[in-house]
């Protein structure tokens, strides 16, 4: 009998941006071509998780020096990393709401990547997760909350 090796055994998968692209931790993020991500679109139905950490495109990565505006030249001391992990799959993460959500809510991608109530009727291919912030999330005082990934 023959079987199939696993993919992937722990931790959450890592991608890169598509250049020119800046992604931002706790938001969510979709698939683009080829095998790249950018900060999910409202309703997309192409989320693939909730980023990690904030990463940069790995061919916007400045490694010389810049000349700044007093025709000095400036080496960065520090880089965006070019990939971030993507939290999927049931993982409970930290995101950032663009409406208040009340605790249970079924959510959906927003605009830049942030997360809303479902309402309704959403299309249950838009579903990106679950508030679990046990008081809610109420965006005017503190915009992040727990999400659990769909």
């Amino acid at each position: 009998m023959s079987g199939a090796a696993q993919y992937r055994k722990t931790g959450p998968r890592t991608y890169s941006p598509k250049q020119g692209t800046t992604v931002k931790a706790h938001r969510v993020v979709e698939a683009v071509a080829p095998g790249r991500i950018q900060l999910a679109g409202a309703a997309s139905v192409r989320t693939l998780g909730v980023a990690l950490t904030d990463c940069i495109a790995p061919e916007d990565l400045q490694t010389g020096p810049v000349i700044d505006g007093s025709g000095r030249p400036v080496t960065a001391m520090y880089a965006l990393p070019v990939n971030t992990a993507v939290a999927d799959g049931g993982i409970e993460v930290k995101v950032e709401y663009a409406a208040d959500a009340v605790f249970g809510d079924r959510l959906v991608a927003a605009a830049n990547g942030k997360v809303t109530p479902a309402g309704a009727t959403p299309d249950a291919r838009t579903i990106v997760g679950k508030c679990t912030e046990p008081l809610g999330v109420t965006v005017a005082t503190n915009a992040f909350g727990l999400m659990e990934t769909a």
